[in-house]
């Protein structure tokens, strides 16, 4: 049994590189069904994401998968060859523990590509390509991801500007679903802010942007209200928290229009997160009571304390994904020995059936039974120790003593 991985991911190629290997979801299914034909056993899952590509399967044959994949996405030898990286046996078990735990991630410990690798093993379990192998390499990686979640502090600490501004203030407000939040923008950033508020309990939620229409896109997602830039000053007084993240050159949220809020607030404490570059809102609002104002530069210092913290767990997270591993291979091999032990039985028997036939059928035309039975005894001992005999032979003529040793163990030669 030979287990392979053959993929590129963000390390290794270029983003032109890595869309011309991504795998379709619509086209995902045909795709393992087709490298499960040059398997072993049948078996193949294609993991595909806008980070990494990566096909798992049961083969010796590494040369004839690397063609498979050129001709599948019409894509040249020399394109893909150097870009590519390869794992065998316990490695390919101890690669794939790795991603789902996030230790091989453009972001150190990040949570989704569990989900992706969950998702692609769901697929190729549609297809037909999982066998007892793959689904439980898989099932046991699943396993050891959840481990690497619940012992270390891998995805404990905010590593990105978005998980930081909301981590920060989780830690103000001791409650965030009680909170009113306004978002400034409408981009990447602000939709993630978006996703992780709402993932703790954040149900009141004003999208402010230039343009309206792109914010009524992302409100429909957060079930947020959407406004345009100049009905900020309306919404302001509402607002715990503040966080922006626009390309406009000019400060949004200027010191009077702040100050103007916090008088209709009473006082009440507001948090602005200014994640922009350049700044959205004025460095002034800083010196106005009750108002709690950070900036990019503070949550940086904050998500490189949090890296290390990150790089501390991943020491951890890597041996768990080592010691699983081997465990894996274990069952593997007791797996094989199975297979072994079976084949060899059947092969044994064939020989007796065969043998005893032949002495029935000589015994049905009267032959002598004495002799039949002495000549079924000699020739059933000479084909049982043809090949170890062989062996043997082979060993002493190499003079392998420790290949001697084990066959002399195996035929039951040392007794101690």
């Amino acid at each position: 049994m030979s287990l392979l991985a053959i993929g590129i991911n963000h390390k290794t190629a270029t983003v032109d590189l890595r869309e011309k290997v991504a795998f379709s979801p619509d086209k995902i299914h045909e795709a393992m069904k087709s490298l499960a034909k040059h398997s072993k056993t049948g078996e193949a899952v294609i993991i595909s994401t806008c980070n990494r590509t990566e096909l798992y399967t049961n083969t010796a044959d590494e040369a004839e998968v690397v063609r498979w994949l050129e001709e599948y996405h019409q894509l040249s030898h020399e394109e893909v060859e150097s870009c590519l990286y390869k794992f065998h046996g316990q490695a390919v078990v101890q690669h794939l523990m790795r991603v789902s735990s996030g230790l091989d991630s453009l972001i150190l410990g990040e949570p989704q590509i569990l989900g992706q690798v969950k998702q692609s093993f769901t697929k190729a379990r549609e297809a037909g390509t999982v066998a007892i192998t793959m689904d439980r390499m898989f099932q046991n990686t699943f396993s050891v991801a959840k481990r690497v979640r619940t012992e270390t502090e891998i995805g404990a600490a905010a590593v990105s500007v978005a998980f930081a501004a909301v981590s920060m203030a989780k830690h103000i407000f001791s409650a965030l679903s009680a909170t009113k939040v306004l978002l400034i923008g409408a981009g990447e950033t602000i939709e993630l802010v978006a996703r992780h508020l709402k993932d703790n309990g954040v149900d009141s939620m004003v999208v402010a942007n230039r343009t309206l229409s792109r914010a009524e896109g992302m409100c429909e997602e957060f079930g947020a209200t959407a406004i345009t830039l100049e009905q900020i000053p309306d919404f302001l007084p509402q607002a715990d928290i503040v966080i922006s993240s626009t390309a406009s050159p000019l400060p949004i949220l200027g010191k009077g229009m702040v100050e103007k809020a916090l008088k209709q607030r009473r006082h009440q404490p507001m948090l602005l997160v200014d994640i922009a570059v350049p700044r959205d809102i004025e460095a002034e609002v800083a010196d106005l009571d009750d108002a709690f104002l950070y900036t990019v530069d503070d949550l940086q210092s904050i998500i490189e304390q949090n890296m290390a913290s990150r790089r501390e767990a991943a020491e951890q997270a890597e041996i768990i994904a080592e010691e699983e591993s081997h465990l894996f291979m274990e069952w593997v091999r007791s797996l094989e020995s199975v297979d072994s032990i079976r084949e060899y039985r059947s092969q044994s028997m064939a020989i007796k059936d065969e043998l005893v036939e032949r002495a029935i059928k000589k015994l049905a035309q009267g032959g002598d039974s004495e002799q039949l039975l002495l000549e079924l005894a000699n020739k059933l001992t000479n084909k049982l120790i043809h090949a170890p005999t062989r062996a043997l032979t082979a060993a002493s003529r190499q003079g392998d003593l420790n290949r001697i040793g084990q066959l002399r163990t195996a035929l039951g030669l040392d007794k101690n």
